[in-house]
């Protein structure tokens, strides 16, 4: 009978089951994941974990443990600076199985074992508190004045028209005023000329027989 005798046998005898598995627990921690058959990964993953809780708790005997399982000194002081600060958050659990298939040959089932790196655990906010910041941090905003529609105008259907502010209404009259006053000047200025051409031209022809008239008197006295 196999009183507290744990684990597989693999049809090999306990020293070499042992140095398998210590050949395996070192190429895992060395490289962090290995390709095995789904039964060696099963039981690999207890030696593992065994090995990841010496190394959280640290001391001179944990180290001391660890050096009598793992093959390699470089492994053991990896896994000792490493596994507090990647493993801190979880107690348990430090590897992870995936099945790929079947081997070649003997068809024998395979997977994949590594170990995994936890994600930090997330602090939950109350639903109070986010409702709070939520209305804090929204701006408010300014109510919009609605443009104002003049009675007339509204009484009339089919017209809606938008009274303006009296300043633009003033300055649009001012506008108005200023080109009919441009538009307005060349017509009065051409106007004025042709009248006051007109009399300078009666004159002057006025003035040209006197002159003729004169110059005819001049002759005939001095005949």
């Amino acid at each position: 009978m196999r009183h507290r005798k744990s684990g597989v046998k693999l049809n090999r005898t306990s020293s070499h089951k042992n140095a398998m598995f210590r050949n395996m627990v070192t190429s895992l921690l060395k490289y962090d994941r290995i390709q095995t058959t789904d039964a060696k990964a099963k039981e690999l993953r207890r030696w593992a974990d065994h090995i990841i809780t010496l190394a959280k708790r640290g001391d001179l005997h944990a180290r001391r443990q660890a050096m009598s399982i793992v093959r390699e000194k470089a492994v053991v002081h990896k896994v000792f600076e490493e596994a507090p600060k990647r493993f801190a958050t979880v107690s348990g659990g430090y590897t992870r199985i995936i099945k790929i298939g079947r081997r070649p040959g003997d068809a024998a089932p395979v997977s994949l074992i590594e170990l995994i790196t936890p994600e930090p655990e997330k602090k939950k906010t109350p639903k109070k508190a986010k409702a709070a910041t939520s209305k804090k941090a929204a701006p408010k905003k300014k109510a919009e004045k609605k443009p104002e529609v003049s009675k007339t105008e509204t009484d009339k259907p089919g017209t809606a028209k938008v009274t303006a502010d009296p300043v633009e209404e003033t300055q649009v009259s001012s506008e108005a005023a200023a080109e009919k006053t441009t538009a307005d000047q060349p017509q009065e200025t051409s106007d004025t000329v042709q009248k006051k051409a007109a009399p300078e031209k009666t004159e002057s022809e006025a003035k040209a027989p006197a002159s003729e008239n004169k110059a005819a008197e001049d002759t005939e006295k001095k005949e």
